[in-house]
């Protein structure tokens, strides 16, 4: 790859989290994880399939013990070693089942389960077992992809976008909040996020290349046109609001365990 290709490849990542930011993820002046989930040293934090590590590393360095968990082994033991390089022995990293943690009853603060109900056998099960580890009291930032996203999805993606390991069912906003509260939460907020991560996958699949390399040259023009529009035009904050909206590639519940 050309420099120049992977500097763009580099603003693109730095433009997603740049746009989750804005959405609520990862707010360093209040050490909220995400919009109204604020952790630090005195917090348990358990991250059910951590994915890239981002909400367990962001709680770790706020000084919050993490207990990462995943199912596969080489990711878990990334994990262990950048969680290690935080806080030698204050955190873990385990590779276990989500329906089946390895973990004691009312052992968290937080609990944290994104874009992981969508992969799963059983949700119920799952959200039973995240309400099992969760304290009296404890937070939960829960997440799954968005439905206008995934309807869109269906059209567009190939088959293995919609099988085993991958998404094996769509929740609509109201079945999600459903799932939380029948497990015997209480949901405090919900929003959606991501227009410009459902535009960016759908000109992925269009540009038909390797799902293992999301490099096509075609897809960094969009976006920099979405940096251009957050950064470069006075309606752009409200405008990803409103787009968000329409089309999200997620949607989230902050819930709380009575």
């Amino acid at each position: 790859m050309k420099t120049s290709e992977a500097d763009q490849l580099q603003r693109a990542s730095d433009l997603s989290l740049y746009d989750a930011i804005l959405s609520g993820w990862y707010q360093n002046d209040t050490n909220e994880v995400f919009r109204g989930i604020p952790v630090g040293p005195g917090d348990t934090v358990v991250d059910v399939g951590f994915g890239g590590g981002g909400s367990s590393l962001f709680c770790a360095r706020r000084g919050a013990r993490v207990i990462a968990i995943d199912h596969d082994p080489p990711a878990v033991a990334a994990m262990a070693s950048k969680l290690a390089e935080l806080a030698p022995h204050s955190h873990r990293a385990l590779v276990a089942d989500a329906h089946q943690l390895p973990l004691e009853d009312n052992s968290a603060t937080c609990v944290i389960c994104t874009e992981v109900l969508e992969h799963v056998d059983d949700p119920k099960r799952v959200m039973q077992e995240l309400v099992r580890v969760g304290n009296p009291g404890a937070r939960y930032l829960l997440s799954v992809p968005g439905f206008q996203s995934e309807v869109l999805q269906l059209q567009i993606a190939p088959p293995i976008y919609f099988q085993k390991p991958n998404h094996i069912r769509i929740f609509t906003q109201q079945q999600f909040v459903e799932l939380v509260t029948a497990s015997g939460l209480f949901v405090e907020a919900q929003t959606q996020f991501g227009f410009y991560h459902s535009i960016w996958q759908a000109l992925f699949w269009a540009c038909d290349v390797d799902i293992t390399r999301p490099d096509h040259p075609a897809l960094l023009h969009w976006s920099e046109s979405w940096r251009a529009i957050l950064d470069d035009t006075r309606s752009g904050p409200s405008l990803k609001k409103k787009l968000d909206s329409v089309l999200p590639s997620s949607q989230v519940v902050v819930a709380r365990k009575p």
